[in-house]
């Protein structure tokens, strides 16, 4: 059985099953993302920023907020890139915590659920510490690179992987 919310919209109210509604929304006009920066002062030399992010137009805030409401965490803030309103959150406790539980529990519908595979993948190895060792990073750029092909990357997972090469394991 569904768990229906009561949900106002356009001045009528309706209980709506949320939490696939929610799933059905993400796969449409979500990401999952990983990206991966230098960093010198990281045993590793990388830091590794998971984020899940929605972007919806303005006058569609209500769906971003509901979504904020109901993971009970992230922020919300213009996308300059493409004149959107977007939540997003990059805090790996609520991402281990309320956001793969709910993916994994109303899984997406498209080949987005690969990105998110591999996006719950690389979570977990953060959570056991592995983005600290070149080992685990190397495991984790494979999978930030299978994700989202069709995105920008700064830096491609073989310049990455070349400059773990160059580290002891």
């Amino acid at each position: 059985m569904a768990n229906l919310w009561p949900v106002q919209y356009a001045g009528s109210q309706q209980g709506v099953d949320l939490a696939s509604y929610i799933s059905g929304y993400v796969d449409g006009e979500g990401c999952f993302n990983v990206s991966l920066a230098p960093r010198s002062t990281l045993r590793a030399g990388w830091e590794v920023r998971p984020s899940i992010s929605v972007s919806q137009n303005g006058d569609r805030a209500e769906v971003l907020t509901l979504i904020q409401s109901y993971f009970d965490c992230g922020t919300l803030r213009p996308d300059r890139s493409d004149k959107t309103l977007k939540w997003e959150t990059r805090s790996l406790a609520p991402i281990l915590d309320r956001v793969l539980p709910h993916f994994r529990q109303y899984p997406l519908l498209s080949s987005k659920q690969k990105d998110f595979e591999h996006f719950a993948s690389v979570c977990e190895a953060m959570a056991r510490e592995e983005h600290r060792t070149v080992c685990g990073l190397r495991e984790i750029v494979r999978h930030a690179g299978q994700m989202n092909p069709s995105g920008k990357r700064i830096y491609l997972p073989d310049q990455i992987l070349q400059s773990l090469a160059e580290m002891k394991a």
